[in-house]
Formats: C-alpha cells, sequence, structure tokens
C-alpha cells in the first residue's frame, strides 16, 4: 500500500511539473503588454511612421507573423526577424532610452517573445478582447 501511495505521489509530481512547464511556455500577455506598448509601438511611432494595433491582425495572422519570423515588409530590402526585437542585445541598444527594454533585460529571449505573442493574440481582431493601441 505505501508503495502504490509514493508512486502515486511522484506521479502527481511529475504531472505538475509538466502543467506549470506548459503555462511558462505560452507567455504571459500582461507582461507582452507591457513590452509591446512601451518598446515595440514607441518604436514604430518614431521609426514606422505609426504604432500597430494588435487588432490589425486576426490571432491566425499574429501566430503566421511569429511562424515567419519576419518584421517589417515583405517586400522591404532589408529583412529583420521578429525575434531580433525581444533580443537580449536588442534590449541592450535601447536600454539607456527605454525603461521597459532596460527592466526586462534579464527575462530571457524565447519567454520574452511567448508573452509578447500572447498579448497580441489575446488582443487580436477576433479575439475576446480587441484591443487599439492609445
Amino acid at each position: 500500500m505505501k508503495h502504490h501511495k509514493t508512486i502515486f505521489v511522484v506521479l502527481i509530481s511529475i504531472l505538475l511539473g509538466f502543467s506549470s512547464m506548459a503555462v511558462a511556455k505560452e507567455g504571459n500577455w500582461k507582461k507582452g503588454r507591457i513590452y509591446y506598448k512601451m518598446v515595440c509601438s514607441e518604436c514604430h511611432l518614431e521609426k514606422a511612421g505609426g504604432k500597430i494595433s494588435p487588432s490589425e491582425k486576426t490571432k491566425a495572422e499574429w501566430l503566421d507573423y511569429f511562424e515567419k519570423n519576419i518584421h517589417g515588409p515583405q517586400d522591404a530590402p532589408t529583412k529583420y526577424t521578429a525575434s531580433y526585437f525581444v533580443s537580449k542585445e536588442y534590449r541592450e541598444s535601447i536600454k539607456n532610452t527605454n525603461r521597459a527594454a532596460k527592466k526586462m533585460l534579464k527575462v530571457p529571449e524565447d519567454q520574452l517573445l511567448e508573452d509578447v505573442k500572447a498579448f497580441l493574440v489575446h488582443t487580436a481582431k477576433d479575439s475576446d478582447q480587441p484591443s487599439r493601441c492609445e
């Protein structure tokens, strides 16, 4: 009986571990919102002629954007990866002029990318809570 109880406890611990890993990989849309509004929107306002609203695209379009990992117009001569703009290298380059980039320097790149993706999908055109940049 004790052996079964031990196995049960171990299995539950493993399952809880996997479920917490899955949640971490999903991204935190609230953290993504902070980065998107304070870093992405500010850069687009200064350098690209205006902010891009999360509700300009559907969930599928945002997921496709991240899957392709190309930032900017498809016909642009110079292309950047979307993931570059959450990289530690990029955050280091703007930390003196952007508080959010400075504050989030220690956040792993893949986690920050998942956070931003979660925000954009959470507030996409076809989501329950479409959002515009204000």
